[in-house]
């Protein structure tokens, strides 16, 4: 079986890419095997992993709970993050020229670190969420710093119809001087979906233009869901 890093190489991201640009997200089948995603499910309840854990309920964020990896990062995840980031470094610089921003992000996940934690972002956000049944997150950007990528990436652990009903996972996309456009993307497992963190280029008869997005879970009928989020900008 191909690697982690063998399988994203081998992603059409020109085909990613368009699909970004026009629906604002991209689905990524099979990233992981069944193997790799129950290892990380695992992992949820192994306490010396995690440098937080939130309480969504508490926060008014939804229902559920999600924890932040502690440094350093599990293997997998850590080789996840930095190949995930040199494909769509290109992808967050071209929407930064297409809206006349400089395109500041580097080739390589080390060098954009470097640069959070120049910023005073030094925490590792890499996440698993876990949701039961009733469980949902409301919409929200992942925002932890002055410091933000454009992308994320959030892969799907457990068995949809199997494992858990319901939890399809939720874009809104807030389009200036228009009505919001949403989108539910149901996930197998190890399928990941790559979507914008705040905002996105889109194209418009008058060339490109700025999309507010924003992201969350719809609730969970039965069973537990967990995922493994990917935000490749650090927190303070």
């Amino acid at each position: 079986m191909a690697t982690p890093a063998e399988r994203i190489a081998a992603v059409d991201w020109s085909a990613a890419g368009e699909a970004l640009d026009g629906r604002g997200h991209a689905v990524l089948p099979s990233l992981l095997g069944a193997g790799e995603c129950a290892s990380l499910a695992r992992l949820f309840d192994d306490d010396a992993r995690f440098r937080s854990t939130v309480d969504m309920a508490r926060h008014r964020f939804g229902e559920g709970r999600y924890r932040y990896f502690a440094a350093p990062l599990p293997p997998l995840v850590a080789t996840l993050r930095a190949a995930l980031y040199a494909r769509l470094a290109p992808i967050a610089n071209r929407w930064a020229a297409a809206l006349g921003r400089p395109a500041r992000f580097p080739a390589a996940l080390a060098a954009y670190q470097k640069a959070c934690a120049a910023a005073g972002q030094r925490r590792p956000t890499p996440l698993l969420l876990r949701y039961e049944a009733g469980g949902w997150n409301a919409l929200h950007q992942d925002l932890y710093g002055e410091l933000v990528f454009p992308l994320q990436v959030t892969v799907m652990l457990d068995r949809p119809d199997v494992d858990f009903t319901g939890g399809d996972f939720l874009l809104v996309e807030q389009r200036p001087r228009m009505q919001s456009r949403g989108h539910a993307i149901t996930l197998g497992r190890g399928d990941a979906v790559v979507f914008p963190c705040r905002t996105r280029a889109a194209r418009g008869a008058r060339g490109s233009y700025q999309v507010g997005v924003r992201h969350g879970v719809s609730t969970v009928l039965s069973g537990r869901r967990t995922t493994l989020g990917i935000i490749f900008h650090d927190a303070r």
